[in-house]
């Protein structure tokens, strides 16, 4: 499959908008592994409850996919002049990228260690590179893009060294579920990017977000969840998490639409740097290592490299 000409926007097509803004959307999805630990805390989700992180994610993901579709609907977008076929392309990249990637997600942080989770889910990147390799022509490999994917990934590692990166063993439940959740977390970016052509960025990611937050609430009340009572404090994390959702998921749609899947995909590297020193910072413990420091330095080496190409 070939892609045809890659749209142009002024803004967003910019390199340097697209690093800053891709940067941010990073530096959110990071600020949201603290927030989601507090927020287990708070519904009293256990460790090993996956029905109730199932709900969790999804009363995230549902409430910001129709906070976008509001949005929309108010600023003039009409839903209801989207063929049945766009929507069914928007249900699709919902069940790829929402509900199966997080189902996945939850199932491998079950059966691993939350190290090797983190490493694992730092693969994106590279599925999303060789995903965009084989289906658009205009994004190919390069010795640059490979070799920065390297150095990127060994930020990721980096910054999640200990004793458990040495244990190999290999799961398939466990490891497997989490690069599972990696690659099709990949592929809807891929896939988004196609549909994005088609249909307005803001519908697309609020109908792909509500329609697989409907997704994880089916699952998760069906495995029997049950969430603590809300309160004011778990109420704002969850209302912080579902603003995160909103903002950085519609950003990222709009640079997947007008830039190449792998100058975009490679700053996810990003997201476990930002995760581990914020979560550092807010639970009281000490970020300036030197593995952080060090894997950041990485991490911005191998966008560099990538971000490098013409």
């Amino acid at each position: 499959m070939t892609s045809r000409a890659l749209d142009h926007h002024p803004f967003f097509s910019d390199r340097k908008a697209v690093m800053l803004l891709a940067t941010l959307c990073c530096l959110l999805w990071g600020s949201s592994y603290p927030a989601i630990k507090n927020g287990f805390a708070l519904f009293a989700i256990q460790p090993g409850d996956m029905a109730g992180r199932l709900v969790f994610a999804g009363w995230r993901c549902a409430l910001a996919g129709v906070l976008l579709l509001c949005i929309a609907v108010i600023s003039g977008k009409r839903p209801g002049a989207l063929s049945r076929r766009s929507w069914l392309e928007v249900g699709v990249l919902g069940l790829l990228q929402t509900a199966v990637m997080f189902v996945f997600f939850y199932l491998g942080l079950a059966y691993t260690t939350g190290v090797k989770s983190s490493v694992l889910n730092g693969t994106v990147s590279f599925f999303g590179v060789l995903l965009a390799h084989f289906i658009y022509h205009n994004d190919r490999l390069t010795w640059a893009k490979s070799l920065g994917c390297l150095i990127g990934f060994a930020g990721v590692l980096v910054v999640n060294f200990n004793h458990d990166l040495l244990d190999f063993n290999f799961t398939l439940i466990g490891e497997g579920s989490m690069i599972l959740s990696a690659f099709f977390m990949a592929a809807g970016m891929v896939y988004g990017k196609r549909v994005s052509r088609t249909v307005d960025s803001s519908l697309m990611t609020g109908g792909q977000l509500a329609f697989g937050g409907a997704v994880l609430l089916t699952i998760g009340y069906a495995l029997g969840a049950e969430l603590a009572p809300a309160t004011l404090a778990s109420s704002l994390i969850l209302g912080y998490l579902v603003l995160n959702s909103s903002v950085a998921y519609t950003l990222w749609s709009v640079l997947l639409k007008y830039n190449r899947v792998g100058l975009v995909s490679v700053f996810n590297f990003l997201v476990p740097i930002f995760g581990a020193v914020l979560s550092a910072i807010f639970l009281g413990e000490t970020f300036l290592e030197w593995k952080n420091l060090a894997a950041l330095l990485l991490v911005c080496t191998g966008i560099w490299l990538v971000t490098l190409e013409k």
